[in-house]
């Protein structure tokens, strides 16, 4: 699919980050947008952004509410998108919403655990389910699954539990692999990528925050700030003295950073998206730091996972060292 202009796309969590660039660039060739995002309030964000690029006049952008870990979310929003794109198909299915928290079996809830688990794969093998359909009543389609590093190495440092996040993108990683038969065999016409970025500056930190709590609020609950607190504890600080402020501060400065300080932005990371598309590569690293890291844990598995292994990486790109 070299070109996407007249073609109707659907994007999962287009409120920010690479979703919001992914609908950016591609209405600003011509395709049709179907957004869903959990916040109306970014969504029209991203309305605004497409409307200030210069949207080519006929593109069509919708935005609707769903949440991706629910099915019948997602079919209401295929019928919405339907009704009001006045169509029977869709040519691409961007599966990119995504949240972090419940990282550990032990500490974290399991609510707060399956919760990521479940946006973050459920949110993807739902979609799938969701839209072929529609994919099928195309003359051609393409499925982009958003995994990530975590798909092929389980960890974010050597003092931080990642196990829902890293086990929901191992599942996408294999999910998106498999289909590459599947549908070659009863799809040919349909194609399909796993893309698997690196440190990406986008508002993950802060959005999963606001999910988990069930929030949309910048200030942190007590509940909040009791397992901040109790997880800076867990990590060998003592914060039971640490004021609440203290620890609001330290949340708001490393989503900050998060957005700020990455090697690559969601804007650029979209582009390389939307090349490997174009390329019909099924499997799309994005940033030095991931197609860095493939070759570190290819190269050395059973290191993989020692505090070492994080630590000269973490040099080797210059990735932030901490927690």
């Amino acid at each position: 699919m070299k070109d996407f202009a007249g073609k109707t796309a659907v994007i999962t969590g287009g409120g920010t980050g690479m979703g919001r660039e992914l609908a950016r660039q591609l209405a600003a060739e011509g395709c049709n947008v179907a957004m869903c995002d959990v916040s109306a309030k970014a969504m029209d964000e991203t309305v605004r952004l497409i409307e200030a690029d210069g949207k080519p006049q006929g593109a069509k952008v919708t935005t609707h509410i769903a949440d991706v870990s629910l099915e019948a979310a997602l079919i209401a929003f295929r019928e919405e998108l339907a009704e009001q794109q006045q169509t029977d198909r869709i040519h691409l299915l961007f599966n990119n919403a995504g949240i972090a928290g419940g990282g550990s079996m032990i500490a974290d809830s399991r609510a707060s655990w399956e919760k990521t688990f479940n946006v973050c794969w459920g949110g993807v093998y739902l979609g799938v389910r969701t839209f072929l359909p529609m994919l099928m009543a195309a003359d051609e389609g393409h499925i982009v699954n958003t995994s990530s590093v975590n798909g092929f190495w389980a960890t974010i440092g050597p003092n931080t539990s990642h196990t829902a996040y890293a086990a929901a993108k191992f599942a996408v990683k294999g999910f998106t692999e498999a289909l590459v038969t599947d549908l070659r065999i009863h799809a040919p016409h349909i194609k399909c990528s796993v893309v698997m970025p690196g440190h990406i500056g986008t508002s993950i930190i802060a959005n999963s925050r606001k999910v988990q709590a069930g929030v949309d609020s910048d200030d942190m609950s007590a509940d909040e700030l009791a397992q901040a607190r109790a997880r800076l504890t867990a990590a060998g600080m003592d914060a039971a003295s640490v004021p609440d402020a203290a620890i609001q501060a330290m949340s708001a400065e490393m989503a900050r950073s998060f957005l700020e300080d990455a090697p690559m932005t969601a804007a650029a990371a979209a582009r390389v998206i939307l090349d490997g598309v174009r390329d019909e590569r099924w499997r799309i690293l994005v940033g030095d730091d991931a197609h860095a890291l493939d070759q570190w844990v290819r190269k050395d598995p059973e290191r993989a996972y020692e505090p070492e292994f994080f630590t000269d990486f973490a040099r080797e790109v210059g990735w932030r060292i901490g927690g």
